[in-house]
């Protein structure tokens, strides 16, 4: 009789670790293609009137280069900036891949792109990312996250998930999901003044 009532209140504990930590989670994710929102609030002098926008602050992270130094997203304060957290076994992320290559052909030189492969040193290596860079002739600029920092950073959960970051460190926003050619040329071309 001991043993099912000790499975009991197992169950029941491992249902309320789920839910504190569903809560948690849906508090800093969205649902796969759901734009990130920039917070909002209306001044408290004026209920009836719009929402501004209140700039949230990017959250600083490092990552290595390709050529195995520390690259932090502060190293690009003034310039506005694309990051994409992405990996070479997604299928989605390897979609939306030639939509940056083209983007940051067209506006590599405005804007800077962090392509952060989420590189966990066993089914994603260094050495599979450079092949699969190689073999698909791909430029941009790609970082390797072997500590997991950026993506602990902005909490991300799935993959691709893409950042859109001004000149003076703010989210303007992002989405978690592949984002379309003409949406991310759209947007880049916003960050680039255009």
């Amino acid at each position: 009789m001991k043993k099912p009532l000790v499975l009991l209140i197992a169950l029941v504990l491992l249902l309320a670790a789920a839910g504190v930590g569903y809560r948690y989670l849906s508090d800093r994710t969205a649902p796969a293609g759901t734009p990130v929102p920039n917070q909002t609030a209306a001044p408290a002098e004026d209920p009836a009137a719009e929402p501004e926008s209140t700039p949230v602050a990017a959250p600083d992270f490092t990552v290595l280069s390709l050529e195995g130094e520390e690259v932090s997203l502060s190293n690009y304060r003034g310039q506005p900036v694309v990051i994409n957290f992405w990996a070479t076994w997604c299928p989605p992320c390897r979609s939306e891949l030639p939509a940056f290559q083209s983007a940051w052909e067209r506006y590599g030189d405005r804007v800077q792109f962090m392509m952060v492969d989420l590189t966990d040193g066993s089914r994603e290596t260094e050495a599979v990312v450079r092949d699969f860079l190689e073999e698909n002739g791909y430029s941009f600029p790609v970082y390797l996250d072997t500590e997991y920092d950026g993506a602990e950073s902005y909490g991300v959960s799935s993959i691709p998930m893409t950042i859109l970051v001004d000149a003076q460190g703010n989210i303007l926003g992002g989405q978690i999901g592949a984002v379309s050619e003409s949406a991310l040329l759209s947007a880049v071309a916003d960050m680039a003044g255009e």
